[in-house]
C-alpha cells in the first residue's frame, strides 16, 4: 500500500495506512474513547485504526486532525477537514484531500477477492461485457491496458464511487454509500450529506482513457465520478480522481 503514495499525491490526495496490529492503539479524544467503548473488540481495534489512518492521510496534505467524532456510523471531521476511509482484513486505509471544496472523495480497499457468483449482487446486465472471461486473474500493480475487469474490481470501484457520488453537489467532497458498505467523512460542518439509496447495481460502470472507469448513478447519469482501481497483491484499491462528464 505505502508505494501507492506517489500515484495518490500526483493526484493531490494524501494516502493514510494504519493496522489493527499496531501497539497501543488509543482513542485521540473523549469521543472517540466513548464510541470505541461500545463495539466489540475487533469492530474497536477497526474502528481506532481507521482513525489514524484518516489523521494520517490529513497531515500528508498538509492539514492536522485531532479527534473524529461519529454521527451514528459516520465519522465528523471539524472544519476544512475530509476524509474517506475503508478496512479490509485488519488494514485501515483513508483518502484526503488539501483543497477543492465539493470534489468528490472516496475509496475503497478489497484484501479479499470475490468470486464470479458475486457479479450479480455488483452488476447489471449491460456490465456483465466488462468482466474478464478468467476467473478472478491477478497480479499486483497496475492492471493491463485492455483487459476486462474482475469482479473484486468493479465492486472495488463502485464502492469507492457511491461514498464520493453520496456527497457530491453538497459542499463536502464527501459521503457514505449504505452502512454495511464502509465509511466516508462528513461534511466539514459535520452534516450528513444526501445520499443515493439502493444498492451497488444502482451504480452505472464504464470503462475510461488510461485504464480508469467511469461511475454514474443510474437514475442521474449527470452525477459521475473518474475512478482508479490498482491491484494490491490479491486485493485491490479503488479511488475517486475527481468527477466526469463523459458519458458511458
Amino acid at each position: 500500500m505505502s508505494a501507492l503514495r506517489p500515484l495518490l499525491a500526483a493526484a493531490g490526495l494524501g494516502l493514510g495506512i494504519a493496522t489493527v496490529r499496531e501497539p497501543g492503539p488509543r482513542p485521540a479524544g473523549p469521543a472517540e474513547a466513548a464510541a470505541a467503548a461500545s463495539m466489540p473488540a475487533r469492530r474497536r481495534l477497526e474502528f481506532l485504526a481507521g482513525r489514524r489512518a484518516a489523521r494520517r492521510a490529513l497531515r500528508a496534505v498538509g492539514l492536522d486532525c485531532g479527534e473524529i467524532p461519529r454521527w451514528g456510523r459516520l465519522p465528523v471531521f471539524p472544519p476544512g477537514r475530509a476524509a474517506s476511509i475503508s478496512h479490509s482484513a485488519g488494514i485501515a486505509v483513508a483518502v484526503a484531500r488539501a483543497a477543492g471544496p465539493g470534489l468528490p472523495l472516496g475509496c475503497d480497499l478489497e484484501l479479499r477477492p470475490l468470486p464470479r457468483a458475486a457479479a450479480r449482487l455488483v452488476l447489471r446486465a449491460d456490465e456483465e461485457e466488462l468482466l474478464d472471461d478468467r476467473d478472478e486473474p491477478f497480479h499486483a500493480g497496475s492492471r493491463p491496458t485492455g483487459a476486462g475487469w474482475t469482479v473484486t474490481e468493479l465492486f472495488s470501484a463502485k464502492e469507492a464511487a457511491w461514498k464520493a457520488l453520496a456527497g457530491t453537489g453538497t459542499g463536502t467532497g464527501t459521503g457514505t454509500g449504505p452502512p454495511c458498505l464502509g465509511e466516508a467523512g462528513e461534511g466539514p460542518q459535520g452534516l450528513r450529506p444526501a445520499r443515493p439509496t439502493g444498492s451497488l447495481r444502482d451504480l452505472r460502470v464504464g470503462p475510461a482513457e488510461d485504464g480508469l472507469c467511469v461511475v454514474r448513478l443510474r437514475a442521474d447519469p449527470a452525477r459521475a465520478v473518474r475512478v482508479r482501481v490498482v491491484r494490491v497483491g490479491t486485493g485491490v484499491f479503488g479511488y475517486v480522481l475527481g468527477p466526469s462528464a463523459a458519458l458511458i
